[in-house]
C-alpha cells in the first residue's frame, strides 16, 4: 500500500464527505454563458458526471479524492457506499455527453485551466489504478483542448484563484508523467519556462482576501517539476531573494482566517493547506544544504497544522463542498 499521513478515520470521513458531495446537485454554481432559453437545462443535463459538489471542477476534484482513496484504502468505512455512487455517475453514457459538451464550441474555454487540470488527473488516477471506471472520453477531449491552448499561451494567469496557470499546469504535468505521455508533459515544461524561468525578485503582495492558492509558491512548486535540482535552487535564490526576511513574513506564516464560512474565508482555510504542500515539495526539490529547506520545512509544517483544523470544522458547505480535497492531496500525494 502507498504511504499516507491519513489514519483510517480522517480518511473515511473525507471519502463520506465527497461522496455526499459529488451526489449533491444543489446549492449549483451555474456559470454557463447561454445563447438562449432552451440552453437553461439542471446542470445534470449538460454534466451527467460532474454536477454535485457546487460546481464542476469541485465536483470533479471530489470524485479524484474518492477514487485516491479507493485505491489506497479499499477497505475504508464507507467504500461500498463510495462505490455504488462512482458506477452511478462514471458511466460509458454519461462520460459520452460530457465530452460531446467540452468538443463543441461551448467547452472550448469552460473551466479552463482548474476544472481541466483535475480531470486529467483524474483520469491518470483511473488509468494507473486498475478501479473500474474511467473518464477516457472527456480526457481525451481535453488532452487536445490543453495542447492546444498551452502551447499558444505567451503569459501566465498569476492569480491565487482557479485561474492561476502554475497550479493547474504542475497538475497536468504529474498526470501525463505518471501516464507516459511525452508530449503533454514536455508541453507543460515548454510554457513553465517561458512563463517563469527569467522571472526574478518576485514583488507580490499576499494574500488577497480570495486566495486559495499562492501565487509565488504556486509558481515555485511548477518550478521545480521543470528544473533539475541545482537550477531549482539558483532560481529560488534570483526569485525571492530574500525569503527569510521580514517582507515575507506573511508568505512564511499561516494567515488568520476570521470566518472560514464565507466563502473567501473557506478560501484562506484552503490557502494554508495548499502552500503546505507547496513548501514542502520546495524543500524536497532544494539542493543538499540550500538556505531555504529548513525554512520550507517550517513553514509547511505550519501550515499543515493550521489548514487542518478547518477540515472538520462545520463550517459549512462554502468550505465542506471542497476543502477536503486539499487536505487529502497534502497528506495522500497523487502518485
Amino acid at each position: 500500500m502507498e504511504a499516507t499521513r491519513l489514519d483510517d478515520s480522517t480518511a473515511s470521513r473525507l471519502l463520506g464527505i465527497a461522496i455526499d458531495n459529488i451526489q449533491r446537485d444543489h446549492p449549483v454554481h451555474w456559470t454557463h454563458v447561454i445563447d438562449g432559453d432552451d440552453r437553461l437545462v439542471p446542470q445534470r443535463v449538460l454534466h451527467p458526471v460532474f454536477a454535485g459538489s457546487f460546481d464542476w471542477h469541485s465536483c470533479v476534484h471530489q470524485t479524484w479524492l474518492a477514487v485516491r482513496l479507493l485505491r489506497l484504502r479499499p477497505s475504508l468505512a464507507g467504500a461500498d457506499l463510495a462505490r455504488d455512487a462512482l458506477d452511478k455517475l462514471v458511466t460509458h453514457d454519461n462520460c459520452a455527453v460530457e465530452a460531446s459538451f467540452f468538443a463543441s464550441p461551448a467547452g472550448r474555454h469552460w473551466e479552463r485551466p482548474y476544472g481541466w487540470a483535475w480531470l486529467l488527473l483524474l483520469d491518470a488516477e483511473l488509468r494507473t489504478s486498475g478501479l473500474p471506471w474511467s473518464v477516457a472520453p472527456i480526457a481525451d477531449v481535453l488532452r487536445d483542448r490543453w495542447l492546444e491552448w498551452i502551447s499558444a499561451a505567451r503569459l501566465p494567469i498569476r492569480t491565487g484563484t482557479h485561474s492561476n496557470t502554475a497550479f493547474a499546469t504542475g497538475l497536468v504535468f504529474d498526470a501525463a508523467q505518471v501516464t507516459g505521455d511525452f508530449e503533454l508533459a514536455s508541453a507543460c515544461v515548454d510554457a513553465a519556462l517561458r512563463w517563469h524561468r527569467d522571472e526574478k525578485a518576485y514583488g507580490g503582495f499576499e494574500p488577497d482576501a480570495a486566495d486559495f492558492l499562492s501565487p509565488a509558491l504556486t509558481t515555485a512548486d511548477l518550478m521545480r517539476r521543470a528544473l533539475d535540482t541545482a537550477e531549482f535552487g539558483a532560481w529560488l535564490d534570483a526569485y525571492l531573494p530574500e525569503l527569510d526576511s521580514p517582507r515575507w513574513r506573511s508568505l512564511r506564516e499561516p494567515f488568520p482566517v476570521d470566518d472560514p464560512s464565507d466563502p473567501y474565508g473557506s478560501h484562506l482555510a484552503g490557502l494554508a493547506l495548499s502552500r503546505a504542500w507547496n513548501w514542502e515539495a520546495i524543500a524536497d526539490s532544494l539542493p543538499t544544504g540550500h538556505r531555504y529547506t529548513e525554512l520550507a520545512r517550517t513553514a509547511s509544517a505550519a501550515h499543515r497544522e493550521a489548514g487542518w483544523t478547518y477540515v472538520f470544522g462545520g463550517h459549512g458547505y462554502m468550505a465542506d463542498h471542497w476543502l477536503g480535497t486539499f487536505a487529502a492531496y497534502l497528506d495522500v500525494k497523487a502518485f
